[in-house]
């Protein structure tokens, strides 16, 4: 028996649109695009793909946590070779850079919907 990650998926309000920004900030291709269900892939690889589903009731997690409040239960890394160059990139597609930041090559930012990601540097 084979057991491999075929997607990560994000909850979120509006799929189209947060699978609009992370297209543009991974460079994937959209493989289908349905009004509660966005699928993308890189353009050489089927999978793993990032799936975006519908959530109306999506709340945001705090960072850093704290207790009592929405927890984080997971978040994405994505490497990059400039990693200020990639943080002002992101923040112009519509990241928001967190005011926490957790260690040097590493940047702790937030989709337009509120889901934390990390732009890291390799070694970081």
């Amino acid at each position: 028996m084979t057991t491999t990650l075929g997607a990560f998926v994000l909850g979120t309000p509006d799929p189209p649109a947060l699978a609009d920004f992370y297209r543009a900030l991974l460079g994937w291709e959209e493989v289908d695009r349905q009004p509660d269900w966005v699928r993308l892939r890189a353009p050489e690889h089927e999978r793993p793909g990032l799936s975006f589903q519908l959530e109306t009731d999506h709340t945001p997690p705090v960072w850093p946590q704290r207790p009592g409040a929405q927890q984080m239960q997971a978040h994405l890394d994505l490497q990059v070779d400039d990693l200020d160059g990639e943080t002002r990139r992101a923040c112009a597609l519509g990241a928001t850079l967190e005011e926490s930041q957790p260690q040097d090559g590493v940047r702790v930012l937030r989709d337009p919907h509120g889901h934390p990601f990390c732009l890291f540097l390799p070694g970081s």
